[in-house]
């Protein structure tokens, strides 16, 4: 007769039988998304009190949501036009401030959303959730902070003479299609800054030069027609494409190809996408951020 021998099973192996799994593991795509859904209200929450204490110190508070904008359009505007002489185009100032508000909530998003983890420390080491909510609450941020700066923006333009129409509200799917943008070069942002700490530090340098390079502040077929290839290039500038769609659908007289519709909304997804997947394979790493 023979004996059977019972195993003791490890603790790994019971883990398995009833189905428990380690503190900190990253759970499926699927399920992050969901788990990421689920506290949604915690991001926009999140958002809105951190916008609203971010002024609370100073003496005008939210107002400075739209006057920093409105001071960096006026000196740029002012310098540029200068520099740009008659090559400056079609309603200079109007196409200064679209460029110059819309261009500062790329500059937030990815601003903020790349101290989203290391910034919030305590946080995401004392508590599961997926860090993603943290990345998108930034973006949030900034949206609610784009709002009135739009508002702004077109009293801006009716007053230096651009009078609204029916394109003015095309300024939605753009918003949309940008946000979506941001999102996803945020979350890179988020993960790169983990990794690489001074990340922070080389960030503001880049975005400055996106804000150089990206037709904030001047035409580009005007400035660099002498150069046909550059000028080709900007076709599928995401940052560019968005200031022009949104111009060609706010002034009179400015054009932009349909194209930069298709070009836009892939440059969108493809950032989103790629973005949410790039970060959440890193969730692991996150909790254990010092």
């Amino acid at each position: 007769m023979i004996n059977e021998v019972s195993r003791i099973m490890t603790a790994a192996e019971y883990a398995a039988k009833y189905g428990l799994h380690r503190v900190g593991a990253r759970p499926g795509l699927v399920s992050y998304l969901k788990q990421a859904w689920g506290r949604r209200d915690f991001a926009y929450e999140l958002a809105k009190s951190r916008l609203q204490s971010s002024n609370q110190r100073n003496r005008l508070g939210m107002l400075w949501v739209v006057i920093k904008p409105t001071m960096n359009a006026l000196m740029y505007g002012f310098i540029f036009g200068i520099l740009q002489g008659g090559s400056r185009g079609h309603d200079f100032p109007v196409y200064v401030v679209i460029g110059v508000f819309l261009f500062e909530f790329f500059a937030g998003s990815v601003t903020t959303g790349a101290k989203a983890i290391t910034g919030n420390a305590a946080l995401v080491q004392s508590l599961a959730f997926p860090r993603i909510t943290l990345v998108i609450s930034a973006v949030i941020q900034q949206f609610l902070t784009l709002v009135p700066m739009v508002v702004v923006m077109y009293v801006y333009c009716m007053i230096l003479g651009t009078y609204p129409r029916w394109s003015w509200l095309m300024i939605v799917p753009v918003l949309v299609l940008f946000t979506m943008f941001n999102t996803g070069m945020a979350l890179i942002c988020a993960r790169l800054t983990v990794h690489i700490r001074d990340f922070t530090q080389i960030l503001p340098l880049i975005t400055r030069i996106l804000f150089f390079t990206s037709g904030v502040l001047f035409p580009v077929e005007r400035v660099l027609n002498a150069f046909p290839f550059l000028v080709r290039l900007f076709d599928f500038h995401p940052i560019y494409q968005a200031l022009q769609v949104a111009r060609g659908s706010i002034m009179n007289g400015v054009e932009y190809p349909s194209f930069y519709w298709i070009v836009m909304a892939v440059w969108a997804v493809v950032a989103l996408v790629g973005g949410t997947i790039y970060f959440w394979a890193a969730e692991e790493r996150y909790g254990r951020v010092d």
